[in-house]
Formats: structure tokens, C-alpha cells, sequence
């Protein structure tokens, strides 16, 4: 009858460090999904409007309003619109520039009737319509992007000598003036004119190079200026609202934090593995059923050869410390020393010590009589 050691009752420490480690994977997610809520609810605009990109009305790095005040001290009439709605009720003379940005909300419809409304203004500004609109609108397609200083290089007088430069400036394959690569950014065609870097008009970079002169002489050529950022709520129902402007503000400084903590939790899990920490067993378990166990183990798997080479390296060491070799005797050494101490050849004592095949379980009873018997003769020679 086997009794059991009594065993002592749980250290309530202990326990709680084994939770905390089986549960290290989902707690570092859900505090990395935890940190990037808390982020984008901090990063979200409060107590006040929530203004889109280029925005006559906002104070934001992206927004225009420093630039709509200095228009209207030089005597500029600036005249916001947000709906098409609005534009139609909207004087527009001949001395009238009309200015569109947010034209991601232009939708067939509104941009057929934006330019049947603007036929007889003095000009029609486009700033940096996506593919679409320029597609509907028979406009120039961007060829490509810098965010380098680029030059006017062109014979109007008005750019003479000036230079922009924005974190990102598109140029068209059919512009004039500010020329990059195969195109420039500024691109008149026919009935309007397409600007490529709206950003050079923003809070936050209009102050570079020469952006604020040419803000001003781009939209202040004449005394009264239309602003109109158009709406969503006047496509019709059939007509596709743009995938990225129905996302908030805060969704993509989000998505990087997740990226992030995902690539921190990728590499916290990939690290390389520590020592071994030793614990001590709940219950006492006798040697030999340990060997029993490992043996079922070695038999179930069919894993003669690991099984024979555990016993050879158990007998080895047996009569390593029977014939007082020492713990770090190679298997040479231990080969010569019992063919020596039996005066069995060599080559037989390495056969069983070393090399012997095992190709069937009647092989490893052999292996194991044979060192069994090998370890008698050296007790009792």
C-alpha cells in the first residue's frame, strides 16, 4: 500500500503569481486594447466642434482660419457655404472666386450643379479633388507627390520668384505653374482650376517658404471669395459616401497604438526562455513509479532508440562511480576502464555501452539484460 505525504495547504501568494502567469497573453491585450481607448477618447476633440480638414472655420493645425482673417484684412469678402443648397442662393458675380475643399463630399449630381452654378464666376478652385470627382468633372489625374520645396517656374507674373512647400504637395499631368516631375501643382483646365497642395493654405504651414503669399494671391485675386466645403447630406441616395470619411477623427492614431502593442506582445512572447524555476511537487512520487511511468511512455511511443540510449547512460555512469572515474569520464574512457577491469574486448563492451542496434522490443530486453549482467561482472569480478 502506497501512503502519501500530507501535503501542506497553498500558499495564496504562490497561487495568485501561477494565475497571473498563465494569464500574462490576454492581460497584456487587454491592457494594450485598454491604453489605446483611453488614448483616442483623450486625442478626440471636446467641448466644441469637430472641424474636417482644411475648414475655413478651424482653429486646428489642418484648418484655414488664420488664412480667411488675413484675406479679410486685405479686404477680401470670404463667404462660407456648407451645403449646395446654401450655393444656390449664394450671389456669385463675375468678380467672384469660388473655392471647394472637402471634395470628397461632391457627389455627380452636386458637382454637375456646382459647376452650372459657377459658369459665370471669375474662377473655380478645386483643392485636390480625389479620383473620382476628377473623374466626374473631367479633371486632370495627380501624377505625383513631394514634400519638397517646389518653384513656380512659370510665366505668371503672379508666382514670380515664390516657392510652397507642405508635408505633401500632388502635381497634375496637365498643370502650368509650381512644375514637379511630369506635372505642377497648380492645373488650370477648362472652367476651373485644380490646386494640388491644399496643405500649404493649413494653420500650421502656412508659414513656410513663401505658402502665405501665395495662399493670398491664389485666393484673393478678387474682392469676393466663396468658400464652399460641401455636405454628405446633399448626395443623393443613390451616390456612395467616400469609406474614409464616415470613420472618426480619432480611428487611425488608434489603429497605430494597436499596432504597436501588438508588435510589443509579439516580442514579449517571442523572447527567449529563462532557466528552469524549481518547484517543489504538490505530492511524493516514488522513483520507481517515475520509471514505470517513463517506460509506458517510451513503450506507447515506440521510441526504442531514446529508450536504449537512457539505459545505456544510466549504466555508463553507474560504472563510472563503481570504478571511481569521475562525473565527466567520456564513454571512450569508461569503455576502456570495464573491458579492462572484465577483460572483455573492447569492441563488445562498447557495443553494449555505446552502439548496440535496437530494432524491436526484444532487442531492448536483450540491451538490458546484456548491461544488467555487464554491471554484476564489474561489482563482482
Amino acid at each position: 500500500m502506497t501512503t502519501q505525504t500530507p501535503t501542506s495547504p497553498a500558499d495564496p501568494t504562490a497561487g495568485r503569481l501561477s494565475w497571473f502567469r498563465r494569464n500574462r497573453p490576454i492581460l497584456i491585450v487587454a491592457l494594450a486594447f485598454m491604453i489605446a481607448v483611453v488614448l483616442a477618447y483623450v486625442a478626440t476633440p471636446k467641448g466644441g466642434e469637430a472641424f474636417a480638414a482644411y475648414d475655413p472655420e478651424s482653429p486646428d493645425p489642418d484648418g484655414t482660419r488664420a488664412l480667411v482673417q488675413v484675406l479679410e484684412d486685405h479686404g477680401v469678402e470670404v463667404e462660407i457655404v456648407r451645403s449646395s443648397k446654401s450655393l444656390e442662393s449664394t450671389e456669385i458675380r463675375r468678380d467672384t472666386t469660388v473655392f471647394v475643399t472637402g471634395t470628397d463630399a461632391l457627389g455627380e449630381q452636386t458637382a454637375s450643379r456646382l459647376r452650372e452654378r459657377t459658369d459665370d464666376a471669375a474662377d473655380l478652385i478645386l483643392a485636390e479633388p480625389a479620383p473620382y470627382v476628377s473623374a466626374m468633372l473631367g479633371i486632370p489625374y495627380a501624377v505625383s507627390q513631394t514634400s519638397d520645396a517646389v518653384e513656380a517656374g512659370c510665366d505668371d507674373p503672379r508666382w514670380e520668384g515664390l516657392g510652397i512647400q507642405a508635408d505633401a504637395v500632388t502635381a497634375y499631368d496637365t498643370g502650368s505653374c509650381f512644375p514637379h516631375e511630369a506635372g505642377a501643382v497648380l492645373a488650370p483646365t477648362e472652367g476651373l482650376t485644380v490646386w494640388g497642395a491644399p496643405q500649404v493654405l493649413t494653420n500650421d504651414q502656412i508659414l513656410r517658404a513663401d505658402n502665405a503669399a501665395v495662399a493670398l494671391r491664389l485666393l484673393g485675386r478678387s474682392d469676393h471669395l466663396v468658400w464652399y466645403v460641401p455636405s454628405f447630406d446633399d448626395l443623393a441616395p443613390d451616390e456612395a459616401h467616400s469609406p474614409s470619411s464616415l470613420l472618426p477623427r480619432w480611428i487611425k492614431p488608434a489603429l497605430w497604438l494597436l499596432l504597436v502593442a501588438f508588435i510589443a506582445f509579439a516580442i514579449a512572447r517571442g523572447r527567449r526562455l529563462g532557466p528552469l524555476a524549481v518547484e517543489p511537487l504538490p505530492v511524493h512520487v516514488r522513483a520507481g513509479e517515475t520509471t514505470r511511468s517513463l517506460g509506458r511512455l517510451y513503450r506507447r511511443s515506440g521510441d526504442r532508440t531514446h529508450a536504449a540510449a537512457t539505459l545505456r547512460q544510466a549504466a555508463r555512469t553507474r560504472l563510472s562511480r563503481r570504478l571511481r572515474l569521475g562525473r565527466d569520464t567520456s564513454a571512450e574512457a569508461v569503455v576502456r576502464a570495464v573491458a579492462q577491469h572484465t577483460g572483455r574486448p573492447d569492441l563488445e563492451v562498447s557495443a553494449l555501452l555505446t552502439d548496440a542496434p535496437t530494432e524491436n522490443d526484444q532487442d531492448l530486453i536483450t540491451l538490458a539484460n546484456a548491461l544488467a549482467a555487464l554491471e554484476e561482472e564489474v561489482r563482482h569480478p
